[in-house]
């Protein structure tokens, strides 16, 4: 039997620019009191901003439970031209705060062996959040390498081993052969990586064949698909959402209004 995750209605309590690809989201009020961290440096959770009813995942930055009497949640996110969620958080100023959001309870896969003498991280600007957390916790020697658009001054700790480098394009990445070029440590450790899905099934094959790392040594996860067009939404999933919730309809008969929507706004065009 299988149980829904447990979600958290949030207010948006601040929004700040961290660069012209980067925006932090501090989340907070009473909906989060009942939200408990895994305490897993990666664990990310879903999100779902004002007028959509999809979820898109961020890794969770901080978690501060003593912030602002019920705690305070920090997503730091990835803006592009379009999107469910980008949209959303470029909005200028503070034209978000206050606003509610949901988010889900957290989830983490990072899994540090406790016989590890060094630790790899390996991403690009969508793995960062939880490269700079890892960074912050981790007690071994840690060496990072980052892909992206241009250096987000301070936000990794202070005296970080990070390497940073820029994508090829937009929506392409070549963190494959960075991992390619690491010249990698002696004895037992553990890698981590994520970002553009290919480069990971890439990443995934060198580290077993060339490396040769056993399994429990690596953690290499795709956040996202290149090559996958990003297009404007000619209908808003919003309204519809909310008319069918209204109306007592379920999930699958909202969804079947918007792909009708859909279809009829096509027709006209």
């Amino acid at each position: 039997m299988s149980t829904r995750a447990r979600t958290y209605d949030a207010q948006v309590l601040r929004r700040e620019q961290l660069s012209d690809h980067f925006v932090r989201v501090v989340l907070g009020g009473d909906g989060p009191a009942g939200f408990a961290s895994t305490g897993i440096p990666d664990e990310w959770v879903g999100l779902v901003v004002p007028g959509q009813f999809q979820s898109r995942y961020y890794t969770v930055r901080s978690w501060d439970p003593a912030a602002g009497g019920a705690g305070e949640l920090t997503l730091d996110i990835v803006v592009h031209e379009v999107g469910l969620v980008t949209e959303w958080a470029r909005l200028a100023g503070d034209s978000i705060v206050g606003q509610t959001v949901t988010v889900s309870e957290p989830k983490g896969s990072f899994a540090l062996p406790q016989d590890a003498g060094w630790l790899l991280l390996v991403g690009d600007l969508t793995a960062l959040p939880a490269m700079a957390r890892i960074a912050e916790t981790s007690a071994l020697p840690t060496r990072l390498w980052v892909e992206a658009p241009d250096p987000v001054e301070g936000y990794l700790p202070e005296g970080t081993d990070v390497r940073w480098s820029t994508p090829p394009g937009d929506g392409a990445s070549s963190l494959a052969q960075v991992v390619e070029g690491i010249d990698w440590p002696e004895g037992d450790g553990y890698f981590w990586m994520a970002g553009e899905s290919s480069q990971m099934r890439a990443i995934r094959k060198h580290l077993m064949r060339e490396v040769r790392l056993p399994s429990t040594a690596y953690d290499v996860m795709g956040y996202w698909r290149g090559g996958a067009v990003r297009q404007p939404r000619a209908v808003d999933p919003g309204p519809i959402y909310r008319a069918g919730k209204a109306a007592g309809k379920s999930d699958a008969e909202i969804w079947a209004d918007f792909d009708q929507a859909a279809s009829d706004q096509a027709g006209e065009q």
